[in-house]
Parts: C-alpha cells; structure tokens; sequence
C-alpha cells in the first residue's frame, strides 16, 4: 500500500450519501425559505435575491473544504474508506436565530431588513468566536454540567422553536398531523420508506399532495394556489451574492441583544463540533479539530459578509454516511448542487409548491430532540436542574406573546399597568426580569441547581456570583448591556452565592442517594461517544 496512490473522487457508494445527504440539505434550505418568508416577513428579493445565494456559496464552500480535507488523509494514509464530514447550517441555531434574533427586533422595528441585519451581525460575532473559542470551549465544558448546557438550549427548544409549528399543525390539521405521523413513524420509531426514501422528503410529499388535492376539490387546506406557482416562476433566474458589509454594521446597533445568545451559543458550537471529530475519529477517520473548529468560523464569516445569517456547523452523523458509503464525492457533489438551487432560484419554485404546514412538523420534531436530550443525556437527577433551566426561556416566550397581543391591540404593558395585569394573573415583570438573557439564565440556573443537587455547594456558589456579576452588566434578567443594569438581582444572586459558600463550609449535608444502576451505565455510555 502506497501513501502516494491518488484516491478515488467518487464511489458508487457515494450515490447514497449524496441523495440522502441531499435531501436532508435540501429540507433544511425549505424550512429556512419558509422562516425567511413566513415567519419573518423578509421580501421575496431578499430571500431569493440575496439570502440565499449567500447561504450557497457558504455550504458550497464548507462542503468542497471538507471533502479536501478528507481526500488529503485519504491520500496520506492510503485508505479507501475515508469519508468526508457532514457539513451545513446548523439547525438549532437556525430556529435560535430567527425566533430569538430576528423576529424580536423585526416586530420591535415593524422592519424585517433590520431582523436581517441583526441576523448577520449575530453570525460575525459568533464566526470569531467559533475561530478563536478554541481554547475556551473545552473548559466551559469541563466546568458547567451538561444538564445546564442541554437545558438551556431544551428551553429554546421548548418556547420558541416547538410551539409555533404546534400550533400551525392544529390549525391544518389534516396536513399537519398526517405528516407529522409520518416523520415520527420513521425517526422515532424506526420505519423504512419504499426504497430508503427520506421520511422529510415522504412528508413534504404527503403534505404538497393533500394540499394541491384539497385546493382542487375547492377546500384549500394549504393555501396553494396557481397564481402563486406562476409568481415564483419571477424569482426564477441568476442571482450570484453580493457583499453585504453595510447590513453587517448595521446590525450592530444590536450589539447588546446579540452578545447575550452570540456568545453562549458560539461556546455551544465549538462543543458539538469537537463531540462530531470526535464521533468522527471512533468511525475511523480522525480529522485536525483545530481546522474544522477554523473552517466553520472562516465560511460563516464569508456567508456572513455576503449576506447569510445562519451560522455553518459540522453535522452529527459521520458514520452513518460512511456506513452508506459516503467517502469524498458525496459531499462535493451536495454542495455544487446547493449552489445551483440557490443560485438559479429554484427553492423559490419548490417552496411555491410545498405548504408551510407541511414543514412545521419537521420543526417540531427538532424541538422534541432538541428537548429530549437534555434528559436522556444527563444524569437522572440532575432533571429537577434541567426544568430549572427551562423556565428563564419560558418567561421570555410568555412576554413575547404578551408583548406582540398588546401590540397588535396598539399598546403595551406599560400602558395597561402593571397591577392591572397583575390583578388578571399576569405576572409581567416577573416575566421580564427572568425572561431577559434567557439563555445565559438558564445556563447559570441548570448549573447553580445541578451543583446543589450533587451537594457541591462551593461551586454552585461560584456560579451564583458568576451570575451576579452577569446580571450587573446586563447579560442576564435584562434588556440591554451596561452597568448597574439588575442592581436587584444582583444583590440576590450575591446572598444565594454566600448563603451556598456556608453551606459549603459550615452545613451538615445528608448523603445523596446513589443513582440506579441503569441509568449510571446510561451515563457512562453518553461518556464514552
């Protein structure tokens, strides 16, 4: 075996991994048309016209690099099997975008572009963090518990990327749930389609036909119509990116609002893209961290700069490619044909003959992995840690919706009064001190409440002040960065941090029960992947 033999662009394997890669790509591209245009509002010129090119020149360039990076070690080592990582938007980050970025500061501006700058500006902050977090994620990682880290992002998860493709599901119903039952029969329950076809793909087929079908017989329960088949066909044509840089800047009159989510989810990012090297190397093919942790800040930074608002990730499920026989091609061949969809316009055409409500249970069944992690990848007692933090992105949710009522009713809560509300059972200001940097509240929550349940007080202690000190600068129970923005809450996060460090010292603490047998072989397997 030579290490200078030149290895094979593509296999026959490579088929599979490209169709089924494909199609997991392609339905994210149409969830992300659909939150661009549904939820958001943006213009068709701007999802078409500029988001989207941005987006495709980004996964192709991720794309392409990764099969370098695995034709180089294919290369090196003389191995045939080597298989390139998967690569793409990252899908939490996706929802966490759109609902936590864009869509508040589009309702709060009533102008979508400037969601998009916001947007954008979240994803140049993150790129950074993603090429110079390196060295800081591992040891975020060693100190918080994972049930604080899961659970913050299970409460993103919950509030603001499960509940609304819930309630567009029973709105249309007969779309909604029948696909729905479609995607948990075969990604929860292990169903195989004819011929290996992807449940998404099958779901989005159901959904397109009962609604087309319903619209033929006069019923429209999707709301397709010809008329706006005929008026995609407008944003088909070519449409290359184009710099972005004045969008970017300007989204950093934001600064405040993103930092508070930038930040922890870029941390979260370089801890899901080192566990997929990892996931990577146990297949057989070991990759330089350093580089992938590189690449996926440097594509972002481009996509960013040209207009793309999603961050690019690393996928899990290297070894499920590979198992397929995915080896260089297939990752290739995805991103060339991402840049002609997005490119030439087609997704404008697709996303006309798809109902959104066809792809809400997609969503969904995001939010319910998302969520469920926490639990199943956590020790079983840390759960009372993980409800804890949940309830910060509760409370946010709750204001938002109260928030957007009253707006639409042409007021606000400070209008109304707070004991008004208060007298009716809304607890309104509850809901935006706790709801206020939900993320990193719930981070620093789940951990304070993880540490006392394993009985070590001194560092749930060190989190209490850490949390203290957040809430001061406003990355915490507030709506902007400065200081002296929680006073309050401060003070409070400083007595719970002493009354833990006594506990710590001076307590008599009763022994915790010793975990379930099962459940401590549950952990030691999570460990181990």
């Amino acid at each position: 075996m030579t290490t200078e033999s030149k290895p094979k662009l593509w296999t026959p394997g490579d088929w599979n991994a490209f169709f089924g890669f494909g199609t997991n790509i392609l339905v994210n591209l149409l969830v992300l048309s659909g939150l661009l245009r549904f939820v958001l509002k943006m213009p068709d010129n701007i999802v078409f016209g500029r988001i989207l090119p941005a987006t495709g020149l980004m996964m192709c360039l991720s794309t392409l690099y990764y099969a370098r990076l695995a034709y180089n070690l294919a290369k090196k080592t003389g191995r045939t099997d080597v298989c390139a990582l998967p690569s793409g938007i990252s899908v939490p980050h996706m929802f966490v975008v759109v609902f936590v970025i864009m869509l508040p500061i589009a309702l709060k501006t009533g102008d979508p572009i400037k969601g998009w700058e916001a947007g954008l500006c979240w994803v140049f902050v993150q790129s950074f963090v993603l090429m110079a977090g390196g060295f800081i994620a591992p040891i975020i990682r060693k100190i918080t518990p994972r049930a604080a880290l899961l659970g913050t992002l299970a409460g993103v998860s919950i509030s603001f990327i499960s509940m609304r493709p819930a309630l567009e599901m029973f709105m249309t119903p007969v779309i909604g749930l029948v696909c729905f039952t479609i995607i948990l029969a075969s990604w929860f329950g292990g169903v195989r389609y004819f011929k290996g076809i992807p449940a998404g793909l099958v779901a989005i087929a159901a959904g397109s036909l009962i609604a087309w079908g319903s619209t033929a017989l006069g019923y429209n329960f999707g709301g397709m119509t010809g008329a706006g088949l005929k008026a995609s066909f407008s944003n088909f044509g070519f449409s290359i990116p184009i710099p972005a840089f004045n969008h970017v800047f300007s989204g950093f009159q934001f600064l405040g609002t993103i930092l508070v989510t930038a930040i922890p989810f870029g941390i979260y990012d370089l801890v899901e893209a080192l566990d997929n090297v990892e996931s990577a190397a146990v297949a057989g093919d070991s990759f330089p961290t350093t580089r992938v942790l590189t690449a996926d800040g440097v594509v972002s930074l481009i996509g960013c700069c040209m207009g793309n608002p999603f961050i690019n990730a690393v996928y899990i499920g290297h070894p499920g490619w590979k198992s397929m026989g995915g080896r260089i091609g297939y990752s290739a061949a995805t991103g060339i044909a991402v840049i002609v969809m997005a490119w030439f316009g087609v997704i404008s055409v697709m996303v006309s003959l798809i109902p959104v409500v066809a792809i809400s249970p997609i969503l969904l069944y995001i939010g319910m992995l998302i969520g469920s992690q926490a639990f199943q990848e956590s020790p079983k007692s840390h759960a009372p840690a993980i409800v804890l933090a949940l309830t910060p992105h509760l409370a946010a949710w709750g204001k938002l919706m109260i928030d957007n009522a009253l707006g639409a009713a042409g007021t606000n809560a400070h209008a109304v009064g707070m004991d008004k509300l208060g007298q009716v059972g809304v607890l309104y200001h509850g809901l935006e001190v706790m709801g206020g940097g939900a993320i990193l509240g719930g981070l620093m929550l789940g951990a304070i409440g993880a540490f006392i349940i394993d009985r070590a007080f001194a560092k749930a202690a060190a989190f209490a002040a850490a949390a203290g000190v957040l809430s001061f600068f406003g990355f915490m129970h507030g709506e902007a960065i400065g200081i002296g923005q929680s006073p309050l809450v401060t003070i409070a996060y400083l007595g719970c941090a002493a009354v833990l460090f006594g506990c710590a010292k001076f307590a008599t603490v009763t022994a915790r029960e010793p975990e379930h047998e099962h459940e401590e072989a549950h952990v030691g397997a999570v460990a181990a992947e």
